[in-house]
């Protein structure tokens, strides 16, 4: 079985007013890095629409329909400081979602008794914008209309998962998955980020109502060293004692050194050896069952790279 890659050309077409940060070069940045010889091995697949129910996962149904209803036809809709949307970026986020849940679906093919499926994979990668990891349950914000990787881990329980974890090493603290799993004490949520950074959540006391959300902030400027020990030392034992049946990254690749929005200091390395070691863990507990969807990651270069060895240590695992 291989690693599936989804995109879609519409991820590219997401408006966002000019000089904003999280714009249609990220995506041709990653797609590009991932024509490379060394990822021909891929299963390329298009990203589907998500259907209302899946995003119903995690969002109101009163939410759903006013994101539905901002959609402009023409020009851009201001959502806060920075979300928009323009006349695309419905339906890419809605194939955000959808291929994240996709991807779900595969993975859980792949570990049905007996022959796996056909279709079947043994993790994925979900190359989309917007991020998503911000958006809470009645609100869109940090650039983040559905909040796609939170969907992904609660649709496994359309399979025979119960237990499910979202991992997330973006720079910025997933403020809308800790929401959404809170109260739920079969969802568990473990992040490190800089502290303090947008959007001012993520603190070591933020635990959830049973004690299933695990923060580990980062001080300004730290570097490899401090993120390994975090993740090692906090991060990756807590997610083992959860036990999950499934494991779904918010991959953030805006810690990197290069990067103009956080202020730490990680490298392509780090990205590589916490994917190693979030895809270890997958296997002892989980099946191998893995997901995992871009968030940030803003200076070009610096997002490709770091991008390309999340995803080859995802066909390696």
């Amino acid at each position: 079985m291989t690693t599936l890659l989804f995109s879609h050309p519409v991820f590219q077409r997401h408006e966002v007013p000019p000089g904003h940060v999280e714009h249609a070069g990220r995506y041709t940045a990653v797609e590009e890095a991932l024509q490379a010889e060394e990822y021909a091995a891929l299963d390329r697949r298009l990203a589907p629409l998500a259907t209302p129910a899946q995003i119903e996962l995690v969002h109101t149904e009163q939410y759903r329909l006013a994101i539905e209803e901002a959609a402009p036809e023409a020009g851009l809709a201001q959502l806060d400081a920075d979300t928009f949307m323009g006349p695309s970026s419905l339906e890419a986020a809605l194939r955000a979602v959808g291929g994240a849940c996709a991807g779900v679906d595969a993975v859980f093919a792949a570990g049905a008794k007996g022959e796996a499926a056909s279709g079947a994979a043994a993790n994925a990668f979900v190359a989309s914008r917007p991020p998503g990891h911000h958006a809470e349950p009645q609100r869109a914000m940090g650039f983040c209309l559905f909040n796609t990787a939170a969907i992904a881990a609660i649709h496994a329980r359309t399979h025979d998962a119960k237990r499910v974890a979202v991992l997330d090493f973006d720079v910025h603290h997933g403020n809308g998955t800790q929401a959404a799993f809170w109260d739920d004490e079969n969802a568990f949520y473990a992040s490190s980020h800089e502290w303090p950074q947008y959007p001012g959540t993520g603190r070591v006391e933020d635990r959830g109502a049973f004690d299933n959300i695990v923060n580990a902030p980062l001080a300004t400027g730290a570097g490899s060293e401090a993120f390994r020990r975090a993740w090692g030392e906090i991060l990756l034992p807590a997610l083992s004692d959860f036990d999950p049946d499934c494991i779904v990254i918010s991959a953030g690749f805006d810690a990197h050194h290069a990067d103009p929005v956080g202020r730490l200091k990680l490298n392509e390395a780090d990205f590589s050896w916490a994917t190693t070691e979030i895809a270890a863990i997958a296997k002892d507990k989980a099946g191998g069952r893995l997901v995992s969807v871009l968030e940030g990651g803003y200076e070009l270069a610096a997002l490709a790279s770091s991008a390309a060895a999340h995803v080859k240590a995802l066909i390696a695992a």
